[in-house]
């Protein structure tokens, strides 16, 4: 039996609610889901990832998006996300299909078994034939602890189910060079390298939390998994198939290079930073030529409060970064043992070990290809004396 074909579609706020009364849309989730009843009906396998709780329950909280802070948003997604899956079901039952929802934080998508866990539920969902519907759980979410857009969540989910192709819909159909209300922007139909790009994607829409930036940045995550991205015009009728089969113009990001194992992948797409360490130029270049990992000795300063097995940043002293690994030690530990360098680590944290801070099996050294993380503001108070 041929292996089924997965796609990561993701839908924006903007094509799911008015802009002006916050309803919903319900014209495009018919058109959207009757395809998507269509495409697995021909043996594809699909995962939604939603946006549009919020918006949808801005109302009920008596609030505009441009007045809504984080409190007011958390509480219309509570009260939106009812609403907006009642629609799918709904919708979903007209043509003959189940679907399931599975709300996500940032904690679920960086942590490796609770990574494993979610990937292992959506492909059971897919062997009953359910559509998974994904969002993020923004009433428990926030500023800080939250993955920021549904745009890079569907690359994370795109990587974690290893997808053939991820489709992100947005309000217009493709990237430009610049804005395309301009005049003389020029539609961009294909991209090898996204960074080339960025400075053309500041716009953000209304009702949205992301933009073009967003999509670019989801697009770099997804093609360093080996999934292609496919950025399109959220149109009513066939959304998805009239793009699969070439019928109207879109922007098509390209798989660049050879993909790394599943563990590389899932360390280089991050979506937040749970520490990160400065080390020496000198360290810096051995750690990118792939030569070693980080030791105690090795470090300048640390930053943030991660516990062993979280996934730290590695930067040299101008602030570029270099590498991603998984830490052997909670931040407290690596900070002890670097302050503490004319003692023996078992003396400083209480137990016997010979492990490095990141061992060089952990790390994966950032290429071109990948779009690093600006070093964090430097805490006087966590620096590593001389």
């Amino acid at each position: 039996m041929p292996k089924k074909k997965k796609i990561v579609v993701k839908i924006g706020s903007s094509l799911l609610a008015n802009d002006q009364n916050l309803t919903l849309r319900y014209a495009f989730i018919n058109g959207l889901l009757s395809d998507l009843a269509q495409l697995k009906s021909e043996g594809y396998d699909i995962i939604l990832t939603s946006s549009g709780s919020v918006a949808l329950g801005l109302n009920m909280v008596g609030k505009r998006p441009e007045d809504a802070g984080i409190l007011d948003k958390q509480a219309a997604a509570a009260c939106g996300q009812p609403l907006l899956m009642n629609a799918y079901r709904q919708i979903a039952s007209e043509h003959n299909m189940d679907v399931a929802q599975m709300l996500v934080s940032v904690g679920d998508m960086e942590e490796r078994r609770r990574f494993l866990n979610i990937k292992n539920t959506m492909l059971r969902l897919f062997e009953n034939g359910i559509l998974p519907i994904i969002n993020e759980n923004d009433s428990v979410a926030t500023r800080d602890l939250r993955v920021g857009d549904n745009d890079r969540l569907s690359a994370k989910v795109a990587q974690m189910v290893e997808a053939d192709l991820l489709v992100i819909l947005t309000s217009v159909d493709g990237l430009y060079d610049r804005n395309p209300s301009e005049p003389g922007a020029q539609f961009i139909a294909e991209i090898n390298d996204v960074s080339e790009h960025l400075d053309s994607t500041t716009a953000i829409s209304a009702l949205g939390s992301g933009g073009m930036l967003t999509k670019m940045q989801a697009a770099n995550m997804a093609q360093n998994a080996g999934v292609e991205t496919i950025i399109a015009e959220g149109i009513i009728e066939r959304p998805i198939s009239s793009v699969l089969q070439k019928e109207r113009r879109f922007t098509r990001c390209l798989v660049t290079g050879k993909t790394a194992s599943p563990l590389m992948v899932w360390l280089s797409n991050r979506l937040q930073v749970s520490g990160t360490l400065v080390v020496s130029n000198a360290v810096a270049e051995a750690v990118a030529a792939g030569d070693r990992g980080v030791a105690r000795h090795d470090i300048i300063s640390i930053q943030g409060d991660f516990n062993k097995g979280d996934v730290l940043h590695v930067y040299d002293e101008a602030g570029a970064e270099v590498a991603r690994g998984l830490t052997n030690f909670s931040s407290e530990e690596t900070m002890l043992m670097a302050r503490h360098l004319d003692m023996n680590v078992e003396d400083v944290i209480g137990y016997k070990t010979k492990s490095d801070v990141i061992a060089v099996e952990n790390m994966l050294v950032l290429e071109q290809n990948h779009l690093p993380l600006d070093a964090p503001e430097v805490d006087p108070k966590l620096v590593v004396p001389a």
